[in-house]
């Protein structure tokens, strides 16, 4: 798991308690609203965290020996 995808759940969290359960308001500022865009960034984070993480994996290093002696 990369900071990426910790990063992600971490908003995922921030805007999940934004969006669902804050009550108070604040005048002109729609916490709710805030609280989605949270929760959308964390998914585009998980998501790119995920991606970068397999494609990493998958690389494979040539290491290559010569022997050059005659």
């Amino acid at each position: 798991m990369s900071t990426t995808t910790g990063s992600g759940i971490a908003l995922l969290v921030i805007g999940a308690v934004l969006a669902f359960a804050v009550k108070d308001s604040i005048a002109g500022v729609n916490l709710a609203m805030i609280g989605y865009i949270c929760l959308g960034a964390g998914v585009l984070a998980v998501i790119l965290g995920l991606v970068t993480n397999a494609q990493a994996t998958r690389r494979t290093n040539v290491v290559e020996h010569r022997d050059d002696t005659v």
